[in-house]
């Protein structure tokens, strides 16, 4: 089981095929607290990569240097539209919906449930059912997040719904976030992230 930031640079490390070591040490494995760590990413953080002797923390940005050093223009685009229509969904992920859907994410999968505030698990769901409305939308018009390709910017956002697909709740069915994600699951770099427990 791993954090949503990890699961984005395993799936990235996986759909490039790269040669990696992970070690686990956020969470109970509370490696995060050492000094070697923090010398690594002074916010005491998962996930950071080292990549020769280059040191990189924030998960959408090892997301977009490891498709820009790895995948020529595949995942990373060189078009500077199709670029930065990617960029804009890997912040709105980052910035809009990771936020309205933490809370409620905390609630019920963190917090026993006899310590469960109902009022802030129905005030997430509510932000993050509006914002998958505007996504739906966006996978009306366009068959990835970024376009008519996969790109970087479908991986940060597919963990986050894998997120929210997994919480024990009601939710709105959303027929093109489905089908994109049917897409997603189906990518054999995928497994062991998009299947994987929420934690």
């Amino acid at each position: 089981m791993s954090s949503i930031n990890v699961k984005k640079v395993v799936w990235t490390a996986q759909e490039l095929g790269l040669d990696f070591q992970r070690t686990e040490a956020g969470g109970l494995f509370g490696v995060v607290k050492t000094p070697e760590y923090m010398r690594l990413n002074p916010n005491s953080l998962v996930p950071v990569i080292e990549d020769e002797d280059f040191v990189l923390w924030e998960s959408n940005v090892i997301v977009r240097y490891l498709c820009a050093r790895h995948s020529s223009s595949e995942f990373y685009p060189t078009e500077l539209r199709e670029r930065f229509s990617a960029e804009r969904w890997m912040d709105w992920q980052q910035t809009t919906l990771n936020p309205a859907s933490r809370p409620g994410f905390w609630q019920l999968i963190r917090t026993p449930p006899d310590q469960r505030n109902a009022q802030l698990i129905a005030d997430s769901n509510a932000a993050v059912e509006a914002l998958m409305a505007t996504l739906d939308a966006h996978l009306a018009r366009h068959a990835f997040m970024g376009g008519e390709r996969f790109s970087m910017a479908d991986i940060p956002v597919a963990c986050e719904v894998h997120r929210w697909f997994g919480l024990p709740q009601q939710r709105q069915s959303r027929r093109n976030i489905e089908r994109w994600y049917e897409s997603l699951c189906a990518r054999q770099a995928s497994k062991g992230v998009l299947d994987l427990a929420l934690i």
